[in-house]
């Protein structure tokens, strides 16, 4: 057979296949060819033929050339969603026509406004044997010019290969998903790394669209939302237990507190940029709250240049694989030196370099031709593309990291690694936008953060909290118009910048963090000491733990002890439970970091938002309300005896004491309390261990006495006895805005927890957010709290208020705002004995 050559079916720009914003297309799964972006309004056969298929919706068209060669174009992408608005097919199927003849009219104009792209792949789907040669090159072309030959081969003349035989496939599950941001980041990583230890080749399907349950960034390519239902397919010799395994982690929830999605409420909308700004001010979104004066110094990085066209395959995918390989390694270095949430998004990077579809995807472009660095950044920004177009912001704002993942590896590539920028102490740092290496690299002393783009809950964002780092997200561009050296003033907390701020402002200003460097340096200048009120009442002040590595920290800070270990460190973000052993390692290491102090260990506290894969765990209507807590060790008693035998092997015995999470009946308190007692006798230790409860719920908050006779101290949880006091849920948006601690009807609570426990001689404590709330403690001493566990970076704030009040103030300021009728209202009282109560 002679070769065909298409003629261009749109006026418009010739485009690589690797810039069509999909995955489907870019990745060639539906064949090779090339791509226009349209300027016409009518698309042309690109060769004489039949009309084989036409979807319903007039979006795409298939040609059959008189070869047997299929050619598919799909007029812009997701343009399936306009059903038919827009397009007017001008044939049917079956229809003969010639090269030129007009197949479809389209409104460019409407595709513009609501498409994702209206670049249109034109595809050769079934080659019967030919093959793609001579593709125009990128730029203009005009309708019915050359735009690439089908060239036949030896075996023209055979039918084309059929499709996949889908009877290999062994199993299928279908389920919803319930996560309430879908499945971004962290879950695909997850499910990848699963898929991959498993013996099956598993796809994930939403609709009409697939993707290999080993690539994170496939799934991403999805969308799949909250609410969706899809389909998980395996064939292997593991298919069953692979989807049993997946199906359970995806319901279980993966950590990812279930929700349903976020309806702006007209009450409580989110908070906006404000709007009644002076000249010379910035509105921002507060990402991580402060104030700071400095100089601005302009963040500003370009793009790495790499070739377009490679030296050789072979020569190619070595550099690539060198490079690829050294920044695994440089990864997961940087991951073990670290530590809190960048630690978790170096996890996720590495989890993201494992992707199998972005190495299979640079390598198919190295194929053609394409050196290394320019075949990772088309795999890498095809998906960043996809990311940042598909109506999720906090998928949006992941795209980032696939970003600063390209810019590591093209750095190695041409043998320019990233060295931190040197910026001077103090300086106010802005940029474009920032990539979480950026950040992870720049020295300490930093006075600010400002970054034109960017979002709250960015990896960035993240970061610069965890830091302490006062930061502006989504400032706009104006923020780049300052110059170099300005002195402007962040203040955060109102989500503002001063751009021009004048002597005064800088003034007042610098008064303000003088003020607030002062009362923290006297802090921790004493925070060691014990804690006394003014008029010489002991109240203890621990702090909350997480992981062995935050005890020295917490004890440099002045903490007498860990008031609550979350225990579920040890538990979460892996596929089998933690051994006897493995968890009396941590906990020993962590009581030896207290140097002896009490040490109060939370028993395992999942279910509801903080699911285990490994648990089999019903689907729950409301999982807030279902197994979790202490529940969930009751109903699984070697998970619970395990977690008390390595409790009680910590030395010296006695230091930890034992607390159960969400109890709301004295029966559970007494069921493991039999547990213990049994474990104790069998490992022949005398020593009494203390055993409390956490008071999280109104049911344990009104019925504190009864539970005293049997609890040796009580601890409260205020953030859930909030939210189960109030009826909102913390992970809800439209309703979280309104939870509030000091809202009376949880203050009321508090109060009778305090009265039960007194009525036994038990001491009450307070583990919550509250407990390091400056405005909060004052109340909470009034209330008959004796012992506040803090966050560490808090507890020498928390010590220095409490040696300022005294309990008699205390008694009577908590007296007032129980009368009080909102949270609104305690809370301007509470400020009012603040400033008659804090010394000058």
């Amino acid at each position: 057979m002679a070769p065909i050559i298409l003629s261009a079916p749109l006026e418009g720009w010739v485009t690589p296949l690797e810039a069509v914003p999909d995955p489907v297309f870019a990745g060639r799964m539906l064949g090779d060819g090339i791509a226009i972006d349209p300027t016409g309004d009518t698309l042309h056969a690109p060769c004489a033929g039949r009309i084989v298929g036409l979807q319903s919706t007039g979006h795409a068209i298939t040609i059959e050339a008189e070869n047997g060669a299929q050619i598919l174009m799909h007029l812009g992408i997701d343009t399936v969603a306009l059903d038919g608005r827009g397009f007017t097919p001008l044939v049917a199927i079956g229809d003969e026509v010639a090269s030129g003849d007009p197949l479809i009219r389209f409104d460019l104009d409407l595709l513009v406004q609501s498409a994702r792209a209206v670049i249109t792949p034109i595809l050769l789907t079934e080659t019967g044997g030919t093959v793609v040669s001579d593709i125009a090159a990128p730029g203009p072309i005009a309708v019915g010019a050359a735009l690439m030959t089908l060239q036949p081969t030896a075996t023209s003349a055979g039918a084309p290969q059929e499709p996949h035989d889908a009877s290999g496939i062994s199993a299928t599950r279908t389920l919803r998903i319930d996560l309430p941001h879908g499945l971004h980041a962290r879950p695909a990583a997850r499910i990848a790394a699963l898929a991959r230890e498993r013996d099956a080749t598993v796809t994930i399907a939403k609709g009409d669209r697939s993707a290999s349950a080993r690539s994170p960034t496939g799934m991403l390519g999805l969308g799949i939302a909250f609410g969706d239902e899809i389909t998980l397919s395996a064939h292997g010799d593991d298919a069953d237990q692979a989807l049993d395994a997946l199906v359970a982690l995806i319901a279980g929830g993966m950590g990812e507190a279930p929700a349903t999605p976020a309806i702006p409420s007209p009450s409580l909308p989110p908070s906006p940029v404000p709007d009644d700004l002076a000249p010379g001010t910035i509105g921002g979104v507060c990402a991580a709250p402060g104030l700071a004066v400095g100089p601005v110094r302009q963040h500003r990085t370009a793009d790495i240049e790499v070739p377009v066209h490679g030296r050789g395959i072979a020569v190619e995918t070595q550099a690539f694989d060198d490079a690829h390989s050294q920044l695994v390694q440089d990864v997961a270095r940087q991951a073990l030196a670290a530590r809190g949430p960048a630690q978790a998004i170096l996890q996720a990077h590495a989890a993201l370099l494992d992707d199998p579809e972005l190495r299979e995807a640079t390598n198919a472009g190295i194929a053609r031709g394409e050196s290394a660095g320019h075949a990772w950044r088309m795999a890498i920004r095809q998906q960043a593309d996809i990311l940042r177009t598909g109506g999720n912001a906090r998928l949006a704002e992941r795209a980032d990291d696939l970003l600063d993942l390209e810019r590591r590896l093209l750095a190695l590539l041409v043998g320019a690694a990233p060295t931190a920028d040197l910026y001077a102490v103090g300086t106010i740092l802005i940029a474009d936008d920032l990539l979480p290496s950026d950040l992870i690299a720049i020295p300490e002393g930093l006075a600010a953060l400002c970054i034109a783009r960017g979002g709250p809950t960015s990896h960035v964002a993240i970061l610069a909290a965890s830091m302490g780092l006062p930061t502006l997200v989504a400032a706009g561009a104006a923020v780049l118009d300052i110059a170099e050296g300005t002195r402007i003033i962040v203040d955060a907390n109102k989500g503002r910048l001063l751009s021009h701020p004048t002597a005064d402002e800088i003034a007042v200003a610098e008064a303000q963090q003088a003020a607030t460097a002062r009362r923290r340096a006297d802090a921790l200048a004493t925070a060691a000491a014990a804690c006394h009120t003014a008029d010489g009442t002991r109240i203890e002040v621990f702090a909350n733990l997480g992981a062995a590595s935050e005890a020295a920290p917490a004890v440099a800070n002045g903490a007498e002890g860990c008031g609550l270990l979350r225990t579920e460190f040890l538990f979460l973000d892996r596929d089998t439970a933690p051994s006897v052993a493995e968890q009396h390692r941590d906990y020993q290491a962590i009581a030896d970091g207290l140097a002896g102090r009490p040490l109060i260990v939370r028993l395992l506290d999942i279910g509801g938002d903080k699911p285990a894969p490994y648990l089999t765990m019903a689907a729950e209507e409301n999982p807030a309300l279902g197994l979790r807590g202490i529940r969930v060790g009751l109903a699984h008693p070697a998970l619970l005896e395990d977690q008390l035998r390595a409790i009680l092997q910590v030395q010296p015995i006695g230091q930890c004491r034992i607390m159960l999470p969400m109890v709301a009946r004295v029966e559970e308190l007494r069921d493991v309390r039999r547990v213990l007692d049994r474990l104790s006798a069998e490992m022949e230790i005398a020593t009494p261990i203390a055993l409390g409860i956490m008071v999280e719920t109104p049911a344990a908050a009104v019925t504190a006495d009864t539970l005293a006779r049997e609890a040796d101290f009580l601890s409260i949880g205020t953030n859930d006895l909030t939210q189960y006091t109030l009826a909102m849920d913390r992970a809800n948006p439209a309703v979280a805005s309104a939870l509030d601690g000091l809202h009376p009807a949880v203050l009321r609570l508090i109060a009778q927890t305090c009265r039960g426990g007194a009525t036994h001689g038990r001491w009450t404590g307070v583990c919550g957010s509250l407990a390091s709330d400056p405005l909060a403690v004052p109340i909470l001493l009034g209330l008959g709290v004796t012992e506040l566990s803090a966050a560490p970076a808090m507890v020498p704030t928390i010590k220095a208020r409490v040696r300022e009040i005294s309990l008699e103030a205390c008694r009577a300021h908590a007296q007032a705002v129980l009368a009080c009728a909102s949270a609104p209202e305690v809370r301007t009282l509470a400020r009012r004995f603040a400033s008659e109560e804090t010394p000058a």
